[in-house]
């Protein structure tokens, strides 16, 4: 099998785990999730996830309660650490060998985040999870996604979502949006469409790392894409 992307960095968000619940992790979900990034690796792709906490909390959330930003996107961050807890017990059950990897410090839970180490996992065969965000407030998990993918080399980031890629306006709002196949990060900004926040966005541009922006809810999508097939929106150049 020929292979696009040899190393790839997945973001999902965790409000996808949820699934049809309100809150909290549904377990169908979680093993669609799994039993997908097992057939990357058996393709011999290495792997990389960032997920979202916003199943659990969001920091930007916290405001509502009379809790402070900074400790709110806190919460979040410790949040995304459960999704990936979450994520590596679901995919150790079939068999698939991983490294929980957290940017705030619990030795009992996870390993802390050394760039030279992460990308030795990946050399390794394992798949790696990126979890407590950038470690820093302030910060969302594309941004965490975006530095993290630029620091162990990704080919790629393919970002998972309920829609087939990026539209001309929101297709759940307007049936007359229509996709793009294939777009450029100036055309993206120029147009003000949403594909990243703008410090993750910004940070794929000036390094000239190609986002996929496509939808998880289709099981085949994946390995189409590090097949080179055209899947959703690739945005580039």
């Amino acid at each position: 099998m020929a292979i696009k992307y040899k190393r790839v960095l997945l973001k999902l968000s965790g409000e996808s785990l949820m699934g049809d619940q309100e809150f909290g992790i549904q377990p169908l979900m979680l093993r669609h999730y799994a039993e997908q990034i097992k057939d990357l690796v058996d393709a011999g792709v290495q792997v990389a996830v960032v997920i979202g906490g916003g199943n659990i909390f969001r920091g930007l959330q916290a405001k509502e309660t009379g809790i402070e930003r900074v400790q709110g996107d806190y919460m979040g961050m410790l949040a995304t650490v459960i999704n990936g807890m979450a994520l590596q017990g679901a995919l150790e059950a079939i068999d698939v060998f991983t490294r929980l990897v957290t940017a705030i410090e619990m030795r009992e839970i996870a390993e802390p985040y050394i760039r030279r180490k992460a990308i030795s996992h990946l050399r390794k065969g394992r798949v790696v999870i990126f979890s407590a965000g950038t470690g820093s407030p302030y910060f969302t998990t594309d941004s965490a996604a975006a530095l993290r993918a630029n620091e162990i080399g990704a080919d790629v980031i393919l970002k998972g979502t309920r829609v087939d890629g990026v539209y001309t306006a929101d297709p759940e709002k307007d049936p007359t949006a229509t996709r793009y196949e294939k777009i450029t990060f100036k055309e993206v900004l120029t147009k003000g469409l949403k594909v990243m926040d703008t410090t993750a966005f910004t940070l794929c541009q000036e390094n000239n790392l190609p986002i996929i922006v496509f939808d998880i809810g289709r099981k085949e999508n994946l390995m189409r894409i590090i097949q080179g097939e055209s899947v959703g929106t690739l945005v580039e150049g």
